[in-house]
């Protein structure tokens, strides 16, 4: 009879603490994610771009106007018109009129210049030169109208479906919007598809030949502060406010890889994290909010690298092809991004259709990869076919026909 006494005092004295043993964080609970810091933006977010994964956010799908974030677009589309060798580098291209007459931010070229493509595009992007963006629109468009449809063709193809283009430079328009989701994903897109030609974003100081030296310097003072921000954009009109959307690289020799059996050290990794600050209130406030949501995500998230490129990830059994298995995985490292110190917490699962029934071409859709810390739910991964599976001969389908049938 005591020890039951004792068993319910015990079990009292729990139930009434409990609020507050979880209100301290001293009771078990389950994995959530970092509390962003406050940030004195409009709307912002944060990516984790080796991750592929969101790591904060706040009325990312609210529009807004992009100001000159409106290059990114423009550049986009240079960059494309490079590998395609419709233009060169050291082609010179005329400055027009209009080009000319831009008002705002300028690279101040005029139209008895003949200004290499190299220099338009530093003009663009170091000192966000409108008359260097017209100029570059109208090489590579004919007309700036023309380029403009250019512009919200591509934002279509890539799913940027808030975002409405009116022209390649980002001076107030009507109708002139995005949203911080649409900006982040054509950022990603940039840093990924043209990787020969995102360095000029890193560049300090730029001044073409002959033009006033008062507007050299890169707005985007990261670059001044931080040695591992590489880029990316600044954008500045009264509507808008002021917007930078912030890169960094970092190397961790701690970047971890779930092994077979434990989490081990694969040597040095590399971490590119991206931020999205828009309508700050002024030049030096989006640089400190946008410096601190990157140091806040490299500190309060680590990255795993579950699996390297083209490794398994499972390897199913298919039905109805010349091979009777299939390897699932990504051509890219598979890697995510865990609240730091919670490495050992994590879990995967993976979804499939099942069965696996040939025809299966390399690349294909298969499935998904299910990742878990603790009771914290990731965003899933897909998975793809890193071989074809071919149909086998009418024999063998229909003898998998009646395996299956069996089974």
């Amino acid at each position: 009879m005591k020890r039951l006494i004792q068993t319910l005092q015990k079990s009292l004295r729990l139930w009434v603490l409990a609020p507050w043993l979880t209100m301290f964080g001293l009771a078990a609970t389950a994995q959530t994610a970092p509390a962003p810091p406050e940030v004195a933006a409009r709307s912002y977010l944060l990516m984790d771009v080796t991750a592929n994964q969101l790591l904060a956010e706040r009325d990312i799908d609210t529009p807004v106007e992009p100001a000159s974030l409106t290059k990114l677009m423009t550049a986009y589309l240079v960059f494309d018109a490079l590998r395609a060798k419709k233009l060169d580098l050291n082609q010179r291209l005329p400055v027009s009129e209009l080009a000319w007459r831009m008002p705002g931010s300028r690279m101040f070229i005029d139209p008895k210049m003949q200004v290499p493509v190299e220099d338009l595009i530093k003009g663009m992007i170091v000192q966000s030169g409108n008359d260097a963006t017209v100029a570059l629109a109208e090489g590579v468009g004919g007309t700036l109208e023309r380029f403009v449809q250019l512009m919200n063709e591509q934002a279509k193809a890539m799913g940027l479906s808030k975002t409405s283009y009116k022209n390649p430079e980002g001076l107030t328009a009507p109708g002139h919007t995005t949203t911080a989701r649409d900006l982040s994903v054509l950022a990603v897109r940039l840093i990924k598809d043209f990787p020969e030609y995102t360095p000029y974003y890193a560049i300090k100081k730029y001044r073409y030949p002959g033009t006033p030296a008062s507007n050299e310097t890169n707005r985007n003072l990261l670059l001044l502060r931080d040695a591992t921000v590489d880029g990316l954009k600044t954008g500045h009109t009264e509507a808008a406010g002021y917007c930078l959307i912030a890169t960094a690289q970092r190397n961790f020799p701690n970047l971890l890889a779930m092994a077979a059996t434990a989490n081990t050290p694969t040597g040095p990794g590399s971490r590119r994290l991206l931020s999205v600050v828009l309508g700050a209130s002024s030049e030096v406030s989006r640089a400190n909010e946008s410096q601190k949501l990157l140091n806040w995500g490299y500190t309060a998230f680590e990255a795993v690298r579950l699996f390297d490129a083209g490794q398994p990830v499972s390897t199913p059994q298919v039905w109805k092809g010349k091979q009777n298995s299939l390897r699932l995985g990504q051509t890219r490292a598979i890697v995510v991004a865990v609240p730091t110190g919670s490495a050992n917490k994590i879990t995967t699962q993976i979804s499939r259709p099942d069965p696996l029934v040939a025809p299966i071409t390399q690349g294909q859709a298969v499935g998904m990869l299910k990742v878990k810390v603790g009771e914290l739910a990731l965003p899933d991964i897909p998975l793809q076919a890193l071989d074809d599976v071919q149909q086998a001969s009418a024999l063998g389908r229909a003898w998998d026909a009646v395996r299956l049938w069996i089974r």
